[in-house]
């Protein structure tokens, strides 16, 4: 569990990283906010009317990238995006991220919560070597 924690933390410190979809031939780049562990799985969360949603359900691979500007270590996430209906995940995503509690909920019909499978997690930067993970 040690590099999907790790992942996490980047992440949280962060704040901010890119996720790449792609609609049709057109690859689709935008900031995201959200990451959690829950069940062992790193979650993400968006809008299900949002064409990330749209674009992630007729193609689910996407890849995540995080720069932390302080250490010059950069973070990138592949694999599949899988959605997840469970009400317990939402809760927990809504509680760690109290933020999005006015725009989502986790009995709306909106809020969606996915989890990465078959993920390859490497961190890189220009002056250290790549440490890659697999969860």
């Amino acid at each position: 569990m040690e590099g999907i924690e790790k992942v996490c933390e980047f992440l949280d410190k962060t704040q901010t990283y890119y996720l790449a979809t792609v609609e049709g031939d057109q690859p689709r780049v935008r900031p995201f906010g959200t990451a959690l562990i829950y069940g062992g799985k790193l979650y993400i969360q968006t809008g299900k009317v949002k064409p990330v949603s749209k674009q992630l359900a007729a193609n689910p691979k996407a890849e995540i990238c995080a720069f932390d500007g302080s250490t010059g270590v950069w973070l990138r996430v592949s694999g599949e995006l899988i959605n997840d209906d469970n009400r317990d995940v939402k809760v927990a995503m809504l509680e760690k991220m109290p933020q999005l509690k006015s725009m989502y909920d986790p009995d709306d019909d909106n809020t969606q919560v996915l989890y990465f499978k078959d993920a390859v997690a490497t961190f890189s930067s220009f002056a250290g070597a790549t440490e890659t993970f697999n969860f």
